[in-house]
This record gives C-alpha cells, sequence and structure tokens, in this order.
C-alpha cells in the first residue's frame, strides 16, 4: 500500500445511510495498490479532507477485512465542517488520504467482554465484535439509542452472532440506562471486561454504575469523540497561569503564556510534535512528564492514568500546575 508523508491513498466505494442521521463510508485502496494496513479492534483514522480539514473516525468494519475499511459518521448540528463535509459534500469515487490507523482502546485478554454502545459510539465497538467473533471469544454488545431508527448496521449486528448476543436498548420504548443498572454491570466478573463508547453523559453513567457494582478501574475501559464540557471551559472558568516546559533530552525551556498550547510554543522553537485533532481526543501528541504536575484536560485517557505515577501529557490542550513541566522530548 503506498502511502506519501505517511498519510495513504483511499478511494470512496460506498456511502449508506446507517439509521438516521448517519452515514458509512466505505474506503478501498485505488487500483493496482495492496491491501489497507493492518488494524486492531477499536482503532481509528485521521480522515483528511479536501478543505483541509483533519477529522478523527473509528473503524467500524472488521480487522481481518483489510481491502476496505467502513467508518460511520453522524451529521452533528454544531459541526465544525467535517461531518457537514461527508453528508453533503462527498461522493462515491472521490480520493482521500487518512493517516494510518492509531489505537487508544483496545481489547483485552478476558473470558467476557460487555460491549456497551451509545448513539454513533457503535463504530469501535462493532469491530470489537467482529474480533470478538472471529477469535470465538465471548461477548455481548448493548446497543442504546433514542429510536430503532436511529440504530446504526442493523443488517449487520440484526444477523447475530455465533459467539456473542446483541441487546438493543431505545429509550422512546422505556428502555433506557437511567431507568435502571443494566443486569450486565450488576456483578463484575474477575476476568470480564466492559468497553463503553458514546455521548460523554452516557460514558459517565455507565462508569458510575459500574463503579457502585464494584468493578475495578483496570476492568473499566472508554473511548470518546470530544471532550466533555468540562474540560472545554476549564481556561475560561479561572485565568490561565502562564507555565515553562523543558525539553529533558537538550534542556532547554520555553514559557507557554495563558491561551497557547504546549504543542504551539515547542512548534514556534522549530520542535517537531505529532498532531491530528488538537482537541485532546486522538492521543497523537500525548507526551511523557518528567517532572511537574499536570492538568489534564484530554479526554483520551482514563482517570487512572491521569493519576499513575507515570504520566503523559497531551501537549495540544493540557496545561501545567507546577511552574514547570519536564517533558520526554
Amino acid at each position: 500500500m503506498s502511502t506519501s508523508s505517511s498519510l495513504i491513498d483511499v478511494q470512496v466505494d460506498a456511502l449508506v445511510a446507517q439509521g438516521q442521521g448517519n452515514l458509512a463510508v466505505r474506503l478501498i485502496p485505488p487500483e493496482g495498490h495492496g491491501p489497507l494496513p493492518a488494524f486492531d479492534a477499536g482503532a481509528h483514522v485521521d480522515l483528511h479532507l479536501p478543505t483541509g480539514m483533519t477529522r478523527q473516525y473509528s473503524i467500524a468494519s472488521a480487522p481481518h477485512q483489510r481491502d476496505f475499511y467502513t467508518l460511520c459518521i453522524r451529521k452533528e448540528g454544531a459541526s465544525r465542517g467535517g461531518s457537514r463535509y461527508v453528508h453533503e459534500r462527498l461522493r462515491v469515487g472521490d480520493r482521500l488520504r487518512i493517516g494510518a490507523p492509531r489505537n487508544l482502546f483496545r481489547l483485552e485478554p478476558a473470558a467476557h467482554s460487555i460491549l456497551m454502545a451509545g448513539g454513533i459510539g457503535i463504530t469501535p465497538l462493532l469491530s470489537m465484535a467482529w474480533a470478538l467473533e472471529q477469535g470465538g471469544q465471548s461477548f455481548e454488545l448493548h446497543y442504546y439509542v433514542r429510536r430503532r431508527s436511529e440504530a446504526a448496521f442493523a443488517r449487520q449486528w440484526g444477523r447475530g452472532f455465533r459467539h456473542g448476543t446483541v441487546h438493543l436498548h431505545c429509550s422512546a420504548e422505556g428502555d433506557s440506562l437511567r431507568a435502571g443498572r443494566p443486569a450486565c454491570l450488576a456483578a463484575p466478573g474477575c476476568s470480564t471486561h466492559l468497553y463503553v463508547c458514546g455521548p460523554h453523559g452516557f460514558m459517565d453513567h455507565v462508569q458510575a454504575q459500574a463503579h457502585a457494582a464494584g468493578w475495578p478501574m483496570d476492568q473499566l475501559h472508554q473511548e470518546a469523540f470530544g471532550l466533555p464540557a468540562a474540560a472545554v471551559s476549564s481556561g475560561l472558568a479561572e485565568e490561565e497561569a502562564p507555565f515553562e516546559v523543558e525539553l529533558a533530552s537538550t534542556g532547554q525551556a520555553f514559557v507557554v503564556p495563558p491561551g497557547q498550547s504546549i504543542a504551539s510554543v515547542l512548534q514556534s522553537q522549530g520542535v517537531e510534535i505529532p498532531l491530528s485533532c488538537e482537541m485532546g481526543i486522538c492521543g497523537a501528541c500525548l507526551t511523557p512528564v518528567s517532572a511537574g504536575d499536570v492538568e489534564h484536560r484530554d479526554g483520551v485517557q482514563s482517570e487512572a492514568e491521569k493519576s499513575a505515577p507515570c504520566q503523559q501529557i497531551a501537549l495540544c490542550c493540557s496545561r501545567s500546575r507546577s511552574a514547570r513541566l519536564v517533558l520526554q522530548l
């Protein structure tokens, strides 16, 4: 598969409505090219649009099928242009570029896996379901939507799985997550892992119920498609203070002023930083921290990772509570 500047050439092979407001985009290699790069379930790609925008979308297709990737994109009312372009301007036959698949939401070895999706959060979890099915591993998929008409990939999961069960929950029919704790969360097994993806309110509610039921942190996994409202507004709630970042490899130090990201400061000084979403939701710029107190604002890392002895910082959005951070750069 040929690439240019680490980007992969692909072609739009199909555009299919997948429930109200959702559009599945099937990407294939251009004619004469080899298979697409291998990926693990839960991975996402950077989709580079002709407008110059780059957006992150999870791969919904099965990891063992490398002749195509399937993405599924919901048209957002508050779209910054990405989902609007895909829904209104993208056409079959268009040539695009994508970044290599990245994964911060991997399946862990487990006797049983519980997949809980809210809305468009079905995309990485469907890929997980295919991977678990292919591996003959036990799982259950719980898919929460407001109405049946909003459910994506109904034909695929509607056929069922040999090794997993599928449960569709529609709040309009009285089957809401808030109606009571789902039975699958009631008693955590010692070798059961829970994966959650969807809107932040949905994920927070599932996490709260799981914690109340005694689920260990290392058995809970989630992926977000946007920053929580608290993270987005944290820089506005109080005046930001300047701080210094030091590069461990050279000892160079630079001041990060209020309203400017660490990444932008380092780039202005000629330091190469891998950036993609610039919102703290893709993990491209996560960098180990040698010293200092990080003020985490990303939506990628778990709370356990943010409080671990060895921490990483999202250079595009997070800041420092201490006067200086030492970065392993």
